[in-house]
């Protein structure tokens, strides 16, 4: 029987997410709810799978390991792409690539966004301390004093779908919102709502930053030691986008000196490592990566990888993003 490894379900909410009856009666179908330790622990449990789900860009499938995969023949990945997917690698392979798309209306964009609210509202008013308070009995000591957001700076790295919305967020707390990014016109700033400013300009004069871009080479370490640097005295980073994009070691840094909070739901590795030092990192909010992880998303995402699998094994593979393995296959 054919077997399907369905990765990285670190949530555990795969099999409830989707009726699985139909692919069940096909082939095994085994599902990982841990991220594997490294690329040698991939390769041997995943030896003996002909279609592999991934989970957008948690577990890493570069062609170093794709090409220690005898026995794979399909790759289905969530979402439109997949920056650690080496797809090359799978069509010099004939391996067929199938990817998810987001349905009309759909709310993965706004689910981001209305998390890095949420960062945005919890470093200001320390509430993950005062959480752990109540829990520990005790109170206000030790909490620290908030900052109200009416009135203050809200700047936006990126103002494409995410940064819309969350610029949208900020006017509706009464705050004054600006943006910029190596793309940005001042046309497309004044339509979400913001107004185009340099980007030592947005890191000087904001009470927060948030970023929402892409991540790719020109973004890869964009805020760096001297960007930090620029930013108020108090103020809060949020990312909610891809960890690299902000150098992880100026970061760190500069919580550690009580320069900024940091609130963050993206890390330069994930799963964050056990001894990763921002875990006890002061002058932080840390959430694991749950941007895009709500009922809506796996909704989306789990039938569709579903119907992936099914398609292509009668033949007729869909939403394929890599047709030319379709005819290095023929």
């Amino acid at each position: 029987m054919v077997k399907v490894a369905v990765l990285d379900d670190w949530q555990g909410v795969a099999r409830a997410s989707a009726d699985w009856s139909k692919l069940q009666t096909r082939a095994e179908v085994v599902v990982f709810a841990e991220a594997f330790a490294d690329e040698d622990d991939a390769a041997h449990k995943l030896a003996d799978f002909e279609i592999v789900l991934s989970m957008r860009e948690r577990s890493p499938l570069p062609g170093s390991l794709i090409n220690r995969l005898p026995k794979l023949r399909m790759l289905g990945m969530t979402g439109a792409r997949n920056a650690s997917l080496d797809t090359d690698a799978c069509t010099a392979r004939g391996i067929v690539v199938c990817n998810t798309v987001a349905a009309s209306g759909s709310t993965n964009d706004s689910a981001t966004a209305e998390l890095a609210l949420g960062l945005m509202i919890a470093a200001a008013r320390g509430l993950t301390v005062g959480d752990a308070n109540i829990r520990a009995g005790k109170f206000q000591m030790g909490v620290p004093v908030g900052i109200g957001l009416n009135g203050k700076t809200l700047g936006l790295i990126g103002l494409g779908r995410l940064g819309s919305h969350m610029a949208r967020y900020g006017k509706a707390l009464g705050m004054k919102v600006i943006g910029w990014s190596q793309n940005l016109t001042a046309e497309k700033a004044t339509a979400a709502g913001a107004t185009m400013v340099s980007k030592q300009e947005l890191l000087s004069a904001a009470d927060v930053v948030s970023i929402h871009l892409v991540l790719s080479p020109r973004s890869r370490g964009l805020i760096g030691a001297a960007d930090l640097a620029l930013m108020k005295q108090g103020a809060i980073l949020v990312n909610t986008s891809r960890g690299p994009i902000v150098d992880a070691a100026a970061l760190l840094d500069t919580v550690r000196a009580g320069r900024i909070v940091a609130a963050l739901d993206v890390y330069d590795r994930e799963p964050l490592a056990p001894d990763d030092p921002l875990r006890s990192a002061p002058n932080t909010v840390l959430t694991p990566h749950l941007g895009y992880c709500v009922q809506e998303t796996w909704e989306q995402f789990y039938p569709q990888s579903i119907e992936n699998a099914l398609a292509f094994l009668d033949g007729k593979p869909v939403r394929v993003t890599n047709p030319e393995a379709l005819q290095k296959r023929g």
